[in-house]
């Protein structure tokens, strides 16, 4: 985590430095703009957070290890990522879930997976964005190029592991 941090931080100091040189640029701006787009971020993520808390108070754990638990394999695998797929809501919703199932025992290839499904498929995203305007022709041949990567993913982490 701190790594990321810094990582941030550093690419934020070079292109602040970078952009101090062009005289276009009013750093006011653009410290508005962020703010505008820092402020909606630091309201959700408390709640998320909570939320998340409550949900994984609430779902059966033993349930969870059984069916994406490192034991469940390749069936696991290929469950997280139709889960994953289904998943509703931004990563403001889903990492913390994804924290809460980790937290109940689900693989590391299960949670790549999941997360993997959610980044691909993402059935809210394409019902609320991609089919409409982009059109079914589109979209199944995307899905169907796609279809293989969550379980993959998924895959390659059970070998690596």
């Amino acid at each position: 985590m701190v790594f990321a941090y810094l990582s941030i931080l550093g690419l934020t100091v070079v292109l602040a430095a970078a952009a101090h040189r062009d005289v276009t640029i009013r750093h006011r701006t653009v410290m508005q703009q962020a703010w505008k787009q820092l402020a909606p971020l630091l309201m959700r993520l408390p709640v998320a957070l909570i939320a998340a808390s409550f949900i994984g108070e609430l779902i059966p754990q033993a349930l969870f290890g059984r069916w994406l638990g490192d034991a469940s394999g390749i069936v696991g695998i290929l469950i997280a990522s139709v889960l994953g797929g289904i998943l509703p809501g931004g990563p403001i919703v889903t990492f913390p879930l994804i924290l809460v199932v980790e937290k109940a025992g689900v693989g590391t290839p299960q949670l790549i997976a999941l997360l993997t499904g959610w980044s691909c498929f993402a059935l809210h995203r394409v019902l609320s964005y991609e089919l409409p305007t982009l059109g079914w022709p589109f979209v199944w041949r995307r899905w169907v190029v796609s279809l293989i990567l969550a379980p993959l993913a998924g895959l390659l982490t059970l070998w690596l592991h």
